[in-house]
């Protein structure tokens, strides 16, 4: 196996000091415990461009993993294949126009509309869903929601014909208190966005009048922010009251945006393009500059899936199992939550995204 050589004084003299005549030589290979190259099954990343031969693929490989299987004759790895979308636990109350807040594996859906409007409360652990006890104190569909599972916040909304609400409450993870600030001007249909004491509310419409008026929620109290530069219903919002994005809607009779509209805490910028598939009642999850839009309404349901990058929309080439427009959604870019909506009818169907998601591939030119 070779030699290596001593480094270090291996004794001490009677007199106290060491003896260092054999700090040359060799160690024999035959002290020297040796191992078989086939016992080799896996190589860390920090070789590089090291790459093992195999006659199976590893059973367990790990991210960025590469090797060649010599059985096949080809060359794999363990790698980014992109998002997928796959199914989690149904809710316990089926419905559309219902609004959600939270993360993928601790989100809250409230509200809605199943044949009559809800006030019902449901939280998702990653894998199911548990109704509360406790209801919405003023039942709505067709509004907008913010915050955490355990910190929500619920604003505006469709009553009945024709009235619009102005109601806000928050839930602290297990019931829901009616607030009383200065008054949020009637919506519904709206964007909305942020955080329990730091939201944004935008656009929506009040029966006919499609709004451009954006309104500021401190916790306590609703002020007038910038105006959008496009009016329109039926859209979403991603971000926080200081740095939100709102895309998709409704502007008139027949007529589907894709118009996608920056907020700084103070105005609005239109961006120069919008998203592949104008529609709208649509949901999405994630940030300003990190967002995915999924689901909605063209001349039909669809499931359609997009993807920001705080420049332009990217359509993903996955679209969700079950298509649905009014669906409630929660989360990040890159693990976000869809949950009930309409197919026509109303929809129990909750979906997971995750990107990136690994697995094993062939490596090609191409």
């Amino acid at each position: 196996m070779g030699t290596i050589k001593r480094t270090f004084a291996n004794n001490v003299l009677t007199d106290g000091k060491f003896d260092a005549t054999d700090l040359s030589g060799t160690i024999p290979a035959s002290n020297i415990a040796d191992t078989t190259v086939s016992a080799v099954t896996a190589l860390p990343s920090a070789l590089g461009d090291a790459i093992e031969s195999v006659a199976t693929d590893p059973v367990s490989p790990s991210e960025g993993q590469l090797w060649y299987n010599t059985t096949i004759g080809v060359l794999k790895g363990y790698i980014s294949i992109g998002g997928v979308w796959s199914s989690g636990g149904n809710m316990n109350t089926a419905r559309a126009d219902l609004a959600g807040a939270g993360t993928q594996t601790a989100a809250l859906a409230f509200g809605g509309f199943t044949t009559v409007k809800t006030g019902a409360t449901e939280s998702y652990n990653g894998t199911s869903w548990t109704s509360s006890p406790n209801s919405m104190n003023t039942v709505r569909y067709i509004f907008a929601g913010a915050g955490t599972q355990t910190a929500a916040l619920g604003f505006g909304g469709y009553l009945n014909t024709p009235t619009a609400s102005t109601a806000t409450e928050e839930y602290d993870g297990t019931s829901w208190a009616s607030q009383t600030p200065s008054a949020l001007s009637p919506r519904y249909g709206h964007g909305g966005c942020g955080t329990q004491t730091a939201a944004l509310a935008f656009g929506g419409s009040v029966y006919t009048n499609r709004l451009t008026s954006t309104q500021n929620y401190n916790g306590s109290a609703w002020t007038s922010g910038g105006a959008m530069n496009t009016a329109r219903v039926y859209l979403f919002g991603t971000g926080s009251n200081t740095a939100a994005l709102a895309f998709g809607g409704f502007d008139g009779p027949g007529a589907n945006v894709g118009a996608t509209e920056l907020y700084n805490g103070t105005s609005w910028t239109s961006n120069p393009t919008g998203l592949n598939t104008a529609r709208r009642v649509m949901a999405g999850a994630g940030t300003q500059t990190s967002t995915i839009a999924f689901g909605g309404f063209t001349t039909a349901v669809t499931s359609a899936t997009e993807t920001w990058n705080g420049t332009i929309w990217s359509t993903s080439p996955v679209s969700m199992a079950t298509a649905r427009n009014s669906l409630g959604g929660a989360g990040i870019q890159t693990a976000a939550l869809a949950f009930g909506g309409g197919l026509p009818g109303v929809s129990s169907a909750t979906e997971e995204y995750t990107d990136p998601s690994f697995g094993v591939r062939k490596i090609t030119t191409s």
